[in-house]
């Protein structure tokens, strides 16, 4: 008898909670529908979220390419700004002129080297980003 008195209990609050809710539409999910409608699959970011010797060796190269970028640019900065100082211990000469009434070292070192160095910065970001959108690419390529 208390069997019965919990199948009673259970109907009957099934039921109070399906009287509550409102009646919802049954779907019918076919296969064939689901596989319709998602997305063709993309191995390269496949590769890159699963950490794939192919995502891996995707990633390198892309750090390689910022990496040379910026040793490429590095030799521009020290190139540019290093000789000023070798110029003027060569050819002291150079040295000794004056531009507005300043000295040019103090000119070249002091004052036109920090337009410079953000140019050199500039450029760095621009073509860093390139190379990210390259990187993009190759990853977004349709695979024949």
């Amino acid at each position: 008898m208390a069997a019965d008195d919990e199948t009673t209990a259970t109907e009957a609050a099934g039921e109070s909670t399906a009287a509550a809710e409102p009646a919802t539409r049954r779907v019918r999910v076919v296969l064939g529908e689901v596989a319709a409608r998602r997305p063709p699959a993309d191995h390269a970011r496949a590769d890159l979220v699963e950490q794939t010797p192919v995502g891996e060796a995707l990633v390198r190269g892309l750090v390689r390419a910022q990496l040379a970028l910026a040793l490429r640019l590095a030799l521009v900065v020290v190139t540019g700004l290093g000789a000023l100082p070798l110029l003027f211990a060569a050819a002291p000469g150079v040295g000794a002129v004056k531009v507005l009434g300043i000295q040019l070292p103090w000119v070249l070192l002091g004052v036109l080297s920090f337009p410079f160095l953000v140019g050199v910065g500039w450029a760095y970001v621009r073509w860093a980003e390139r190379n990210e959108q390259y990187f993009s690419a190759v990853i977004r390529r349709p695979e024949s």
